[in-house]
């Protein structure tokens, strides 16, 4: 059957449930065929075709992609199809999606990855094509065996194998790897800003603070951060410290008390006020329902 449809990735792909976090790796199969559906790409997407053809347009560029090759495409919209190669066959892809973050995460941590070389005029570019070799033939395999079972694949390891596929880039494709740090670097207020909040997440500081240390006036700051994130610096802080407070409530079984400090609270009472807006209980009930379930 041919379709025709709009969807956003990973979270078409995922189980039901499931959120968007930093990075999926997802086996996909379908015997449908789909023709120009409009896709939004919430992330950037490695994809490798096990089986069938796949056409992408964004728009200032198109391409076909065949079985022997894997694409990087950037987050936001594009039309794709997608087309079993006999009719009995199907459409087979691994994908690993990732958010921005992660990306500059790495380059972060192996700043010496490649060498400083002129880059291209292809930097910038929407999407990346390369031929796969026997190497990422065995990559891929490992991607397919590893998302065969129905248990999540774990954060690390995931990342794991995420890590293991840029640096394989950086031996194999520097130019191609050269070029997605460009855009990085093209973007340094981007990076200053993913610094600014990932380093001073659990720290007590001001959204005012930040701004300055950014040397952004406040509504800069808080423009380009909502760009980034999705959502304004003082939302964010809050869903993040919150996640975190109940890993230590639930998992490390901390006591409310102990753990405002940690989190970049001043005191106890602003810490619970931040809770109950969040979850609709003191950290101290929800600690006690949850544990008690």
């Amino acid at each position: 059957m041919v379709k025709q449809q709009s969807y956003s990735v990973p979270s078409f792909v995922l189980p039901d449930g499931a959120g968007v976090e930093d990075i999926h790796i997802v086996a996909y199969q379908s015997t449908d065929e789909t023709v120009k559906s409009r896709v939004t790409l919430e992330q950037n997407l490695f994809s490798f075709l096990l089986e069938g053809e796949k056409r992408v347009y964004y728009a200032e560029k198109h391409a076909v992609i065949s079985n022997t090759q894997f694409v990087l495409l950037s987050s936001g919209n594009c039309i794709m199809s997608e087309k079993r190669i006999s009719d009995d066959g199907f459409y087979k892809s691994v994908m690993i999606s990732f958010a921005p973050a992660v990306l500059t995460r790495f380059f972060l941590k192996y700043p010496h990855i490649v060498t400083a070389k002129e880059y291209s005029d292809k930097t910038g570019e929407p999407f990346l094509v390369f031929d796969t070799d026997s190497f990422l033939q065995n990559f891929v395999h490992s991607l397919c065996l590893m998302t065969a079972g129905s248990k999540t694949l774990s954060m690390d390891l995931r990342l794991l194998k995420f890590e293991e596929l840029l640096l394989y880039m950086a031996d194999c494709y520097p130019q191609q790897l050269l070029n997605l740090r460009a855009n990085l670097a093209g973007n340094h207020e981007d990076v200053v800003i993913r610094r600014s909040a990932e380093n001073n997440l659990y720290n007590n500081v001001t959204i005012e603070e930040l701004a300055f240390l950014c040397n952004m006036s406040l509504s800069t700051y808080k423009r380009k951060f909502q760009k980034i994130y999705g959502a304004s610096p003082t939302r964010w802080f809050l869903q993040k410290r919150m996640e975190q407070a109940v890993g230590m409530l639930l998992v490390q079984r901390e006591k409310p008390s102990e753990i405002y400090h940690k989190l970049g609270y001043e005191n106890h009472s602003s810490f619970t006020q931040s809770f109950k807006q969040v979850y609709g209980l003191t950290p101290s009930e929800y600690q006690q329902q949850k544990l008690t379930v």
